[in-house]
């Protein structure tokens, strides 16, 4: 320690040159060497004693430093120059130091400078609160596009773009300027949450219009967490400790209002695009074809709507659950389209068929959206895909109804003694073929279905006219004739809508497997055909087995009731898979 006897006018130049230099720390250095040599091992007495030309000019000195490092760490956020960022570097050092000088001061059992503790850590952060209070609330990005907007919009934007252009520079340069105990980035991150927070805190207050509710509740929920959540920003600051910008008291009632328009806007949307379909049909016009196939916009265009509205809410809430409250009226939305769709059919134009294949492919777009997209309230989706279902169901019979109307001259010769004959169901087939044309105009895919509910439902009107016992097969010749034809009639009508792209290759085998019962003679072999079966269609009924059997007019009544009971039993031991397909229950018999 240098002696009393040391003068301090040899000292005042040097610190005056630190100070002029920025060299904060090494000034700092010296005030605290000279505040040892006139305070330090000395008595009360001597303190008191101690030249009071000496303890003012330390004392002034300490006031210009103290204002040289305010000043240096008010401009933490617009450092110019390399000079300016180590003056900040150093004048942080120094206020690690002048901590570290009170800490020694508090632990002497002496009387302490009149400046003493000077607190500048505490100093500092009040000066950096200052700073980004007046940053937020003068800030200095204003954007061309706020010519178009409100005031509160502007306001909230221009802090917004102020608030991340200052912590992206805090990570960048000012970080470097701290040691990592300080955890500057989470300081000012605190400092700008704090104050962000009131000044929206504030603007929720009003009585906000839709768009300015809108874009306060985009900045709290989704563009400023979107900004802590950028890698630079993430990987400095603990993100989850600052909390959300607005208590839930304030932040509730702008979601529901956000979501509630947000929910009106979609219905309103969606319902444009439906009055633009009904507007389509009562001028008379087809839908448009896309390459042979019947379309309409109406699936598309409200898809996405849905997709992107909801979708952006998800974002904006961050609550899937929540922005599933948009599509809550979508139900009401179905309605009314099946009910045109219904209308359509209704009415039976010239142009309906079209517009029903069209609507089968808008159907098939909104069940797969419905299905794969979770956008939905459980009973919104379960009611929507109820609706559809119909749809398609009364499309299929609309489509189909005039196709059976064609084919039931050629339905009633099966199962009698004309239809042995081959050139029978060989008009079947050609009248069928000819009324396939009929159905072109569908997407592939609603095509399949359609042919394919055209397929079951000749198998089952063929099965139920066989069944009807009309032709009477006295014995084996006239069985196995019998046989040879429905298995021949089984692979023809197969391979008929094999080539129109249907893979229910099941249907063949229920008529073959029908055939099989037909050619056996013996018992034991008919009633394991029948078990076969039985296991294969578990509604398979003894009336079906009953009315199969009678065919066969050398079968006694004994013989027939002995294979039902083996039918029965075989039922009563097995459960049905719930995957098995249905087939018999559909066919009625007397």
């Amino acid at each position: 320690m240098r002696t009393r006897s040391t003068s301090s006018t040899t000292v005042n130049p040097k610190f005056e040159e630190y100070l002029e230099g920025q060299y904060l720390f090494e000034a700092t250095q010296l005030l605290i060497d000279r505040e040892k040599h006139l305070f330090g091992e000395i008595t009360e007495a001597d303190a008191i004693k101690a030249h009071e030309e000496a303890v003012k000019k330390l004392a002034a000195d300490y006031e210009a430093l103290e204002k040289r490092i305010e000043q240096t760490v008010q401009q933490s956020l617009s450092l110019s120059s390399e000079e300016e960022v180590s003056a900040l570097t150093s004048a942080v050092k120094a206020i690690k130091l002048e901590e570290e000088q009170d800490q020694l001061w508090k632990q002497r059992c002496q009387t302490p400078p009149a400046w003493r503790p000077k607190k500048w850590k505490e100093h500092h952060d009040k000066v950096l609160h200052e700073l980004v209070y007046s940053r937020l609330e003068n800030p200095s990005s204003p954007t061309g596009d706020q010519v178009n907007q409100s005031p509160i919009r502007a306001d909230i934007q221009s802090m917004g773009r102020q608030l991340k252009e200052d912590m992206q520079w805090v990570v960048e340069v000012v970080k470097n300027c701290y040691p990592p105990e300080m955890d500057i980035c989470n300081f000012y991150a605190r400092q700008y949450h704090q104050t962000f927070s009131a000044r929206l805190k504030k603007i929720a207050d009003f009585v906000l219009d839709d768009k300015d509710c809108s874009f306060l509740l985009r900045w709290v929920k989704e563009f400023y967490p979107g900004i802590l959540e950028k890698p630079e920003l993430a990987s400095n600051i603990n993100t989850k400790a600052l909390g959300n910008l607005l208590p839930d008291e304030l932040l509730k009632p702008l979601e529901e209002k956000y979501l509630s328009k947000q929910q009106s806007d979609l219905m309103i949307y969606i319902g444009r695009v439906l009055d633009e379909a009904k507007k389509e049909w009562d001028q008379g016009k087809e839908p448009t074809r896309d390459d042979g196939c019947y379309i309409s916009p109406v699936a598309y265009d409200v898809i996405q709507f849905i997709n992107g509205i909801v979708t952006s809410a998800h974002i904006t809430v961050r609550d899937p659950h929540k922005a599933q409250k948009i599509t809550s009226n979508l139900t009401d939305f179905m309605q009314r389209y099946q009910n045109f769709h219904e209308d359509i059919i209704k009415q039976n134009k010239p142009h309906s068929k079209a517009f029903i294949k069209a609507n089968l492919s808008c159907v098939e777009q909104f069940r797969d959206f419905l299905v794969d997209r979770d956008l939905f309230p459980k009973n919104v989706r379960e009611n929507c895909l109820r609706g559809l279902t119909e749809m398609k169901q009364s499309a299929h019979t609309y489509l189909l109804t005039p196709v059976h109307k064609i084919l039931k001259p050629h339905y009633k010769k099966v199962g009698t003694s004309d239809w042995l004959k081959k050139n029978t169901f060989e008009k079947l087939l050609n009248s069928t073929e000819e009324e396939l044309q009929e159905l072109q105009g569908l997407t592939q895919s609603c095509h399949q279905e359609l042919i394919t509910q055209l397929q079951q439902e000749m198998t089952v009107e063929y099965v139920r006219r066989l069944l009807k016992g009309e032709v009477k097969l006295k014995d084996k010749d006239r069985q196995l004739m019998a046989y040879m034809t429905v298995k021949e009639n089984a692979e023809r009508l197969h391979n008929l809508f094999a080539r129109m792209g249907s893979k229910q290759d099941w249907l063949k085998e229920i008529q073959t497997k029908m055939a099989e019962v037909l050619k056996l003679q013996d018992i034991p072999a008919i009633q394991m055909q029948i078990v076969s079966v039985g296991s294969a269609y578990p509604d398979l009924s003894e009336k079906h087995v009953s009315a199969l059997l009678k065919l066969k007019t050398n079968l006694s009544k004994a013989d027939r009731k002995i294979i039902k009971t083996t039918l029965s039993d075989t039922l009563k031991e097995s459960r049905a898979d719930p995957g098995t397909r249905t087939f018999f229950s559909k066919v009625e018999v007397r």
